[in-house]
């Protein structure tokens, strides 16, 4: 379904479609001709079973995007109006997209939705109706073309979503630029789209709050660890034990220039399971096919026991920290990686930012300054 330039009239027409799809011909729907509405963009529809004299009212407000600073901000005052107005009338919000964090917000304030794509939530409590339903979990194509909008794809945000993630604010703008060499105008555009989605807080200029695990969650969500990383599928003839005994013993430059991330360095702090792919980030400046003859591995097309992957940006080397003489990336690069790859990867993912929660001081450092530190895990 093209989105693209969608009129609210449009938007209306689709939604009340959609509606009445999952209600069933024994219900009406009647939007007031009058729009005893708050704004523009409202409509009061009636919603009734057939043949009974009992009906509920939904105030649809028509947006053509929503976010989670949106629901804060202008839902939740006019959710309170209207419930002062009139207990009877329960709010909706029909719109092209709605993210995963937004639909949340709206569910746990008692706001009522339906979005183009499949996302529907419904409560009322008289007449009875219960609806709910799951669509697109990322923005269809169309709305994702925004030119105005910077999101948290690409190697340029994996760099600022991991600062914010390592490190506690108080910080501003031009700190993280300094700090992560990006540009201050890059900077302060994804620092306004995580605002909107409620994963930083800031006064005035300050950031005060990361919501750093949705945040992960978030970036990892707009990305795939495989399909977005070069690697080289290798086999350990003599197993995984002796591929670590080889790192160990690899000259300085070949050490540094590796990094063990996925599945093994997961296993460390939450281990749910053994085994799983070795997946190892190799630095730009080491050759792939000569790592592979040092370490005593073979390629594979299939089958593979251990990933070699190219890094695509330095940050997977940022803040590493080493156990049984071996350099594993950073617990919030593990996350990342983990919430991004295949299989049970994501659980493991999930259950890393569980320890995460419950260790701040092991990894999260207290200020930009403090970043030269390697927190250890």
């Amino acid at each position: 379904m093209d989105h693209d330039h969608l009129t609210l009239d449009a938007l209306l027409e689709q939604g009340l479609a959609e509606l009445f799809r999952l209600l069933g011909p024994e219900w009406t729907l009647t939007p007031r001709a009058d729009r005893e509405s708050l704004s523009g963009a409202d409509v009061i529809v009636e919603v009734r079973p057939d043949g009974d004299s009992v009906y509920t009212q939904l105030l649809v407000e028509l947006l053509p995007s929503v976010t989670p600073r949106m629901v804060e901000e202008r839902l939740l005052p006019k959710l309170s109006l209207i419930r002062r107005i009139n207990h009877l009338t329960n709010l909706m919000i029909m719109t092209p997209w709605l993210s995963r964090k937004t639909q949340e917000l709206l569910r746990e304030h008692g706001i009522s939705y339906l979005d183009l794509t499949g996302n529907v939530s419904l409560r009322v409590s008289r007449p009875a109706i219960v609806v709910y339903t799951e669509g697109a979990t990322r923005s269809p194509r169309a709305l994702a073309r925004e030119p105005s909008r910077t999101t948290l794809a690409g190697p340029k945000a994996g760099r600022l979503v991991r600062l914010l993630a390592d490190v506690r604010p108080p910080y501003q703008a031009k700190e993280l630029a300094d700090a992560s060499g990006l540009s201050l105008p890059y900077v302060s555009r994804l620092l306004d789209t995580l605002e909107d989605q409620l994963l930083i807080r800031r006064e005035k200029r300050t950031i005060t709050e990361v919501d750093w695990q949705n945040l992960l969650r978030a970036r990892a969500a707009e990305t795939d660890l495989l399909r977005h990383h070069s690697y080289a599928g290798m086999l350990a003839p003599n197993g995984i034990a002796a591929v670590m005994n080889g790192i160990r013993g690899l000259a300085p430059a070949g050490f540094d220039g590796i990094a063990v991330t996925g599945s093994w360095a997961a296993h460390r702090i939450a281990p749910l399971s053994a085994g799983g792919q070795l997946m190892l980030y190799v630095a730009s400046w080491l050759d792939v096919e000569e790592l592979a003859d040092d370490l005593g591995l073979l390629p594979v097309e299939e089958n593979a026991d251990v990933l070699l992957l190219r890094e695509r940006d330095r940050v997977v080397f940022e803040r590493t920290a080493q156990f049984d003489g071996i350099q594993h990336v950073a617990l919030s690069q593990v996350a990342l990686d983990c919430l991004g790859g295949p299989g049970r990867m994501p659980a493991e993912g999930e259950a890393v930012l569980e320890y995460m929660a419950d260790h701040h001081s092991q990894w999260r450092l207290s200020s930009i300054q403090g970043m030269r530190g390697n927190p250890q895990f």
